[in-house]
Protein backbone atom coordinates (compact mmCIF):
# COMPACT_ATOMS: atom_id res chain seq x y z
CA UNK A 1 0.00 0.00 0.00
CA UNK A 2 2.82 2.36 0.91
CA UNK A 3 4.66 1.45 -2.28
CA UNK A 4 1.58 2.22 -4.40
CA UNK A 5 1.28 5.60 -2.69
CA UNK A 6 4.92 6.50 -3.32
CA UNK A 7 4.67 5.78 -7.06
CA UNK A 8 2.13 8.56 -7.87
CA UNK A 9 4.09 10.93 -5.65
CA UNK A 10 7.31 10.11 -7.50
CA UNK A 11 5.54 10.64 -10.81
CA UNK A 12 4.22 14.02 -9.68
CA UNK A 13 7.68 15.08 -8.50
CA UNK A 14 9.22 14.02 -11.81
CA UNK A 15 6.64 16.04 -13.74
CA UNK A 16 7.28 19.08 -11.55
CA UNK A 17 11.04 18.81 -12.09
CA UNK A 18 10.69 18.35 -15.86
CA UNK A 19 7.42 19.97 -16.94
CA UNK A 20 6.13 19.29 -20.46
CA UNK A 21 7.36 21.60 -23.18
CA UNK A 22 5.27 24.67 -23.78
CA UNK A 23 3.79 24.26 -27.26
CA UNK A 24 1.51 27.29 -27.11
CA UNK A 25 3.84 29.29 -29.35
CA UNK A 26 3.80 26.57 -32.01
CA UNK A 27 0.02 26.29 -31.81
CA UNK A 28 -0.36 30.04 -32.20
CA UNK A 29 1.98 30.06 -35.20
CA UNK A 30 0.08 27.22 -36.85
CA UNK A 31 -3.21 28.99 -36.20
CA UNK A 32 -1.91 32.20 -37.76
CA UNK A 33 -0.64 30.31 -40.80
CA UNK A 34 -3.98 28.53 -41.10
CA UNK A 35 -5.97 31.78 -40.91
CA UNK A 36 -3.73 33.39 -43.55
CA UNK A 37 -4.16 30.36 -45.81
CA UNK A 38 -7.95 30.53 -45.43
CA UNK A 39 -7.97 34.25 -46.27
CA UNK A 40 -5.81 33.65 -49.35
CA UNK A 41 -8.11 30.87 -50.53
CA UNK A 42 -11.20 33.03 -50.00
CA UNK A 43 -9.56 35.98 -51.81
CA UNK A 44 -8.50 34.04 -54.89
CA UNK A 45 -11.60 31.82 -54.78
CA UNK A 46 -13.90 34.84 -54.88
CA UNK A 47 -12.02 36.25 -57.88
CA UNK A 48 -12.15 32.89 -59.68
CA UNK A 49 -15.89 32.53 -59.01
CA UNK A 50 -16.58 36.04 -60.30
CA UNK A 51 -14.46 35.49 -63.42
CA UNK A 52 -16.17 32.25 -64.51
CA UNK A 53 -19.55 34.00 -64.12
CA UNK A 54 -18.47 37.07 -66.15
CA UNK A 55 -18.65 39.20 -62.98
CA UNK A 56 -22.43 39.00 -62.79
CA UNK A 57 -24.96 36.59 -61.30
CA UNK A 58 -28.64 36.47 -62.20
CA UNK A 59 -30.91 34.91 -59.60
CA UNK A 60 -34.31 35.37 -61.17
CA UNK A 61 -35.14 39.07 -61.03
CA UNK A 62 -32.11 39.72 -58.82
CA UNK A 63 -28.86 40.67 -60.56
CA UNK A 64 -25.66 40.74 -58.51
CA UNK A 65 -22.78 42.82 -59.86
CA UNK A 66 -19.38 41.25 -59.16
CA UNK A 67 -17.20 43.78 -61.00
CA UNK A 68 -15.77 44.72 -57.61
CA UNK A 69 -13.74 41.51 -57.90
CA UNK A 70 -12.17 42.17 -61.30
CA UNK A 71 -8.46 42.87 -61.67
CA UNK A 72 -8.87 46.66 -61.83
CA UNK A 73 -10.66 46.72 -58.47
CA UNK A 74 -9.25 43.76 -56.56
CA UNK A 75 -5.84 42.59 -57.84
CA UNK A 76 -4.47 39.10 -57.48
CA UNK A 77 -2.27 38.54 -54.45
CA UNK A 78 0.63 37.63 -56.74
CA UNK A 79 0.25 41.00 -58.50
CA UNK A 80 0.38 42.83 -55.15
CA UNK A 81 3.61 41.06 -54.20
CA UNK A 82 5.07 41.61 -57.68
CA UNK A 83 4.32 45.36 -57.53
CA UNK A 84 6.76 45.72 -54.64
CA UNK A 85 9.67 45.09 -57.01
CA UNK A 86 8.37 47.44 -59.70
CA UNK A 87 9.28 51.17 -59.82
CA UNK A 88 6.90 53.31 -57.78
CA UNK A 89 7.36 56.12 -60.31
CA UNK A 90 8.85 56.33 -63.78
CA UNK A 91 12.62 55.81 -63.54
CA UNK A 92 12.25 55.75 -59.77
CA UNK A 93 13.25 53.27 -57.07
CA UNK A 94 11.25 50.07 -56.56
CA UNK A 95 8.06 50.34 -54.58
CA UNK A 96 9.39 48.36 -51.62
CA UNK A 97 12.21 50.87 -51.13
CA UNK A 98 9.84 53.84 -51.22
CA UNK A 99 7.45 52.13 -48.80
CA UNK A 100 10.30 51.23 -46.48
CA UNK A 101 11.33 54.88 -46.27
CA UNK A 102 7.69 55.89 -45.78
CA UNK A 103 7.05 53.35 -43.03
CA UNK A 104 10.22 54.46 -41.21
CA UNK A 105 8.96 58.05 -41.17
CA UNK A 106 5.47 57.03 -40.06
CA UNK A 107 6.79 54.61 -37.44
CA UNK A 108 8.95 57.34 -35.90
CA UNK A 109 5.99 59.72 -35.66
CA UNK A 110 3.77 56.95 -34.30
CA UNK A 111 6.34 55.95 -31.67
CA UNK A 112 6.76 59.56 -30.55
CA UNK A 113 2.99 59.93 -30.26
CA UNK A 114 2.83 56.57 -28.47
CA UNK A 115 5.30 57.82 -25.85
CA UNK A 116 3.58 61.18 -25.41
CA UNK A 117 0.10 59.65 -25.18
CA UNK A 118 1.30 56.83 -22.92
CA UNK A 119 2.92 59.21 -20.44
CA UNK A 120 -0.07 61.54 -20.42
CA UNK A 121 -2.57 58.68 -20.05
CA UNK A 122 -0.55 57.07 -17.25
CA UNK A 123 -0.24 60.35 -15.35
CA UNK A 124 -3.96 60.98 -15.75
CA UNK A 125 -4.80 57.49 -14.44
CA UNK A 126 -2.52 57.93 -11.39
CA UNK A 127 -4.19 61.26 -10.66
CA UNK A 128 -7.67 59.76 -10.98
CA UNK A 129 -6.73 56.81 -8.76
CA UNK A 130 -5.69 59.07 -5.89
CA UNK A 131 -8.28 61.83 -6.30
CA UNK A 132 -11.70 60.24 -6.74
CA UNK A 133 -13.51 63.58 -7.02
CA UNK A 134 -11.28 64.53 -9.95
CA UNK A 135 -12.01 61.18 -11.58
CA UNK A 136 -15.77 61.70 -11.32
CA UNK A 137 -15.50 65.23 -12.68
CA UNK A 138 -13.10 64.67 -15.58
CA UNK A 139 -13.80 61.12 -16.73
CA UNK A 140 -16.86 62.16 -18.79
CA UNK A 141 -14.66 64.61 -20.72
CA UNK A 142 -11.99 61.94 -21.28
CA UNK A 143 -14.65 59.62 -22.72
CA UNK A 144 -16.22 62.41 -24.78
CA UNK A 145 -12.85 63.21 -26.35
CA UNK A 146 -12.93 59.87 -28.14
CA UNK A 147 -16.37 60.46 -29.65
CA UNK A 148 -15.07 63.30 -31.81
CA UNK A 149 -13.89 62.00 -35.22
CA UNK A 150 -10.14 62.19 -35.55
CA UNK A 151 -10.55 63.48 -39.13
CA UNK A 152 -12.22 66.59 -37.67
CA UNK A 153 -9.48 67.19 -35.09
CA UNK A 154 -6.46 66.46 -37.28
CA UNK A 155 -6.72 69.60 -39.48
CA UNK A 156 -7.08 71.81 -36.40
CA UNK A 157 -3.96 70.35 -34.80
CA UNK A 158 -2.06 70.86 -38.06
CA UNK A 159 -3.11 74.52 -38.16
CA UNK A 160 -2.17 75.07 -34.51
CA UNK A 161 1.24 73.44 -34.93
CA UNK A 162 1.80 75.44 -38.13
CA UNK A 163 1.30 78.65 -36.19
CA UNK A 164 3.68 77.45 -33.50
CA UNK A 165 6.25 76.92 -36.21
CA UNK A 166 6.68 73.15 -36.59
CA UNK A 167 3.91 71.35 -38.44
CA UNK A 168 5.74 68.02 -38.15
CA UNK A 169 4.78 67.92 -34.45
CA UNK A 170 1.14 67.65 -35.48
CA UNK A 171 1.49 64.01 -36.55
CA UNK A 172 2.83 62.71 -33.19
CA UNK A 173 0.19 64.75 -31.33
CA UNK A 174 -2.59 63.21 -33.40
CA UNK A 175 -1.15 59.76 -32.68
CA UNK A 176 -0.96 60.67 -28.98
CA UNK A 177 -4.64 61.68 -29.05
CA UNK A 178 -5.60 58.13 -30.00
CA UNK A 179 -3.07 56.60 -27.60
CA UNK A 180 -3.81 58.22 -24.25
CA UNK A 181 -7.39 56.97 -23.87
CA UNK A 182 -6.80 53.19 -23.59
CA UNK A 183 -3.77 53.82 -21.39
CA UNK A 184 -5.86 55.97 -19.04
CA UNK A 185 -8.76 53.53 -18.79
CA UNK A 186 -6.77 50.31 -18.37
CA UNK A 187 -4.19 51.82 -16.02
CA UNK A 188 -6.92 53.26 -13.83
CA UNK A 189 -8.59 49.88 -13.66
CA UNK A 190 -5.34 48.21 -12.65
CA UNK A 191 -4.55 50.81 -10.01
CA UNK A 192 -7.99 50.60 -8.40
CA UNK A 193 -8.74 46.87 -8.65
CA UNK A 194 -6.37 45.72 -5.90
CA UNK A 195 -7.66 43.22 -3.33
CA UNK A 196 -8.96 45.16 -0.28
CA UNK A 197 -7.17 42.76 2.06
CA UNK A 198 -3.81 43.59 0.50
CA UNK A 199 -4.46 47.31 0.87
CA UNK A 200 -5.54 46.85 4.47
CA UNK A 201 -2.41 44.86 5.20
CA UNK A 202 -0.21 47.62 3.75
CA UNK A 203 -2.03 50.23 5.82
CA UNK A 204 -1.69 48.06 8.93
CA UNK A 205 2.09 48.19 8.51
CA UNK A 206 1.84 52.01 8.18
CA UNK A 207 2.91 52.01 4.54
CA UNK A 208 3.04 55.41 2.93
CA UNK A 209 1.07 56.34 -0.19
CA UNK A 210 4.27 56.07 -2.22
CA UNK A 211 5.06 52.60 -0.86
CA UNK A 212 1.51 51.42 -1.56
CA UNK A 213 1.76 52.72 -5.10
CA UNK A 214 5.09 51.12 -6.01
CA UNK A 215 4.69 47.87 -4.07
CA UNK A 216 0.98 47.17 -4.57
CA UNK A 217 -0.85 49.38 -7.05
CA UNK A 218 1.73 49.49 -9.82
CA UNK A 219 2.62 45.74 -9.86
CA UNK A 220 -1.09 44.92 -9.90
CA UNK A 221 -1.66 47.39 -12.75
CA UNK A 222 1.23 46.29 -15.00
CA UNK A 223 -0.72 43.57 -16.87
CA UNK A 224 -3.52 46.09 -17.49
CA UNK A 225 -1.01 48.71 -18.61
CA UNK A 226 0.56 46.39 -21.17
CA UNK A 227 -2.88 45.48 -22.49
CA UNK A 228 -3.47 49.19 -23.02
CA UNK A 229 -0.07 49.67 -24.64
CA UNK A 230 -0.74 46.88 -27.14
CA UNK A 231 -3.99 48.58 -28.12
CA UNK A 232 -2.29 51.97 -28.22
CA UNK A 233 0.54 50.71 -30.43
CA UNK A 234 -1.78 49.98 -33.34
CA UNK A 235 -3.83 53.12 -32.66
CA UNK A 236 -0.68 55.25 -32.86
CA UNK A 237 0.09 53.88 -36.35
CA UNK A 238 -3.43 54.74 -37.49
CA UNK A 239 -3.19 58.20 -35.89
CA UNK A 240 0.13 58.91 -37.58
CA UNK A 241 -1.18 57.90 -41.01
CA UNK A 242 -4.29 60.03 -40.58
CA UNK A 243 -2.23 62.94 -39.26
CA UNK A 244 -0.01 62.93 -42.34
CA UNK A 245 -2.94 63.51 -44.71
CA UNK A 246 -3.79 67.18 -43.84
CA UNK A 247 -0.25 68.10 -42.78
CA UNK A 248 1.15 68.39 -46.30
CA UNK A 249 4.15 66.26 -45.33
CA UNK A 250 5.43 64.48 -48.43
CA UNK A 251 6.87 61.53 -46.51
CA UNK A 252 5.14 58.71 -44.72
CA UNK A 253 2.56 56.07 -45.46
CA UNK A 254 -0.30 58.56 -45.33
CA UNK A 255 0.78 60.47 -48.42
CA UNK A 256 1.73 57.20 -50.18
CA UNK A 257 -1.75 55.77 -49.61
CA UNK A 258 -3.33 59.05 -50.72
CA UNK A 259 -1.29 59.21 -53.93
CA UNK A 260 -1.89 55.58 -54.89
CA UNK A 261 -5.62 55.91 -54.19
CA UNK A 262 -5.85 58.68 -56.78
CA UNK A 263 -4.57 56.29 -59.45
CA UNK A 264 -6.30 53.21 -58.09
CA UNK A 265 -7.91 52.18 -61.38
CA UNK A 266 -4.56 52.32 -63.16
CA UNK A 267 -2.56 50.35 -60.59
CA UNK A 268 -4.63 49.01 -57.67
CA UNK A 269 -1.83 46.66 -56.60
CA UNK A 270 0.28 49.61 -55.40
CA UNK A 271 -2.42 50.78 -53.02
CA UNK A 272 -2.94 47.28 -51.69
CA UNK A 273 0.82 46.93 -51.22
CA UNK A 274 0.83 50.17 -49.19
CA UNK A 275 -2.05 48.88 -47.07
CA UNK A 276 -0.17 45.61 -46.56
CA UNK A 277 2.94 47.45 -45.37
CA UNK A 278 0.86 49.61 -43.01
CA UNK A 279 -0.70 46.48 -41.53
CA UNK A 280 2.71 44.86 -41.09
CA UNK A 281 3.95 48.00 -39.31
CA UNK A 282 1.08 47.75 -36.84
CA UNK A 283 1.72 44.04 -36.29
CA UNK A 284 5.43 44.72 -35.72
CA UNK A 285 4.72 47.42 -33.14
CA UNK A 286 2.13 45.24 -31.38
CA UNK A 287 4.52 42.27 -31.32
CA UNK A 288 7.30 44.42 -29.87
CA UNK A 289 5.10 45.51 -26.96
CA UNK A 290 3.92 41.92 -26.46
CA UNK A 291 7.54 40.73 -26.30
CA UNK A 292 8.41 43.37 -23.69
CA UNK A 293 5.33 42.31 -21.72
CA UNK A 294 6.50 38.69 -21.63
CA UNK A 295 9.90 39.80 -20.33
CA UNK A 296 8.54 42.19 -17.68
CA UNK A 297 5.23 40.76 -16.50
CA UNK A 298 5.36 37.22 -15.17
CA UNK A 299 2.18 37.33 -13.10
CA UNK A 300 -1.46 38.11 -13.55
CA UNK A 301 -3.37 40.81 -11.62
CA UNK A 302 -5.57 39.85 -8.70
CA UNK A 303 -8.96 41.49 -9.08
CA UNK A 304 -10.77 42.84 -6.03
CA UNK A 305 -13.94 40.99 -5.14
Amino acid sequence: MAQSTRQPQATAIARAESPPADRSGLKNALMIVGIIAILLILWEGAKWFAAINNYAIALGPLHIDLTLLNNTQLPHLADIIASLSEPAQRNGPPLWQMLLESVAFTFYSAFLGFVIGGIFGFALAVLFAHVSSLQRGMMPFVVASQTVPILAIAPMIVVWMGRVGDVTLAVPLIAAYLTFFPVTIYTLRGLTSMPPTALELMETYAATTREIFFKLRLPNALPHIFTALKLASTASIVGAIIGELPSGIQSGLGIAILNFSRYYNQSPSRLWASILVAGLAGILFFSLIALIERLVVRWRPVESK
